[in-house]
């Protein structure tokens, strides 16, 4: 089936600010799983290889809307799983952790009796989906790990861009319309930024550790992460595969998504049946 994003180009993220992502289909299996505290909120669709769609920190599921409906017209079942305090997910005290926000996305799993599924993820989703692998490999086809860091070496210093305010201005809107605490955005960015200054912190012994397929996907602008920290996750990971996205920056799934779709499934097709 042809992407029906492919042509579609947003560079300057002027459309995601005004409009967010094209919507999420409707899903007849979608709510949430109460677990350590926080009800996490996912939604599934299709039927096929399972492949879990873990989106960036501050953002929400709603941000894969470009890329699910090409998943879909591959034959694959599409799940998208709101991270704890995102979008329609909750939260409670506790610091933001990837670890914990790794058993929020088994909890799910476990809801779906998914044995075993791809992730793609995306900034923090990436981590938080390597985190998975390296703790319960068995669960884990493959991680599709686009545009984030495993030490906090791997961090370009933050430079403000219109891009970047544009982005965060979709944010700070969706979260008013999909949280449950829809007056506490600023809280929120204080808390995920806390933990994404300070973690993850996996040293080079854990990395070789991992056993999962995993692509390292690097866009040519990232505003966020160095390329020579990419390179390195690609060198010290048995196996990985380093991918160039040339053209667009941390913010690919948006700005192109066929472009970025197209190396999604490529990667797909090695490591699910």
């Amino acid at each position: 089936m042809t992407d029906p994003f492919l042509d579609t180009h947003d560079d300057d993220l002027a459309q995601f600010d005004a409009h967010g992502a094209a919507p999420l289909p409707a899903s007849n299996d979608q709510g949430h799983v109460e677990h350590a505290g926080a009800r996490i909120w996912y939604a599934s669709y299709g039927a096929g290889a399972p492949v879990i769609l873990l989106h960036g920190g501050l953002g929400h599921s709603g941000n894969w809307g470009y890329q699910i409906p090409a998943l879909l017209g591959a034959g694959y079942r599409v799940v998208v799983v709101d991270s704890r305090g995102h979008g329609r997910s909750t939260r409670d005290t506790q610091p933001y952790r990837y670890e914990l926000m790794a058993s929020d996305l088994l909890a799910v799993m476990d809801r779906l009796q998914l044995e075993r599924a791809a992730l793609a993820g995306w900034s923090d989703g990436a981590c938080v989906a390597l985190v998975l692998a390296s703790e319960a490999p068995e669960r884990v086809a493959g991680v599709f790990f686009f545009g984030c860091n495993m030490d906090p070496s791997g961090t370009l210093p933050f430079v403000p861009t219109p891009l970047i305010d544009r982005c965060f201005s979709r944010h700070r809107k969706d979260y008013a319309q999909l949280s449950a605490t829809p007056d506490e955005f600023d809280a929120f960015v204080g808390a995920v930024s806390e933990m994404m200054r300070t973690q993850p912190n996996t040293n080079a012994d854990d990395l070789a550790r991992i056993r999962v397929p995993v692509a390292i996907v690097q866009s040519e602008h990232d505003e966020f992460i160095k390329p020579e920290h990419a390179d390195y996750l690609a060198r010290t990971i048995p196996g990985a595969a380093l991918i160039a996205l040339p053209g667009v920056s941390h913010f690919a799934p948006l700005q192109r998504p066929g472009q970025f779709n197209r190396v999604l499934l490529g990667f797909l097709r090695r490591v699910l049946p």
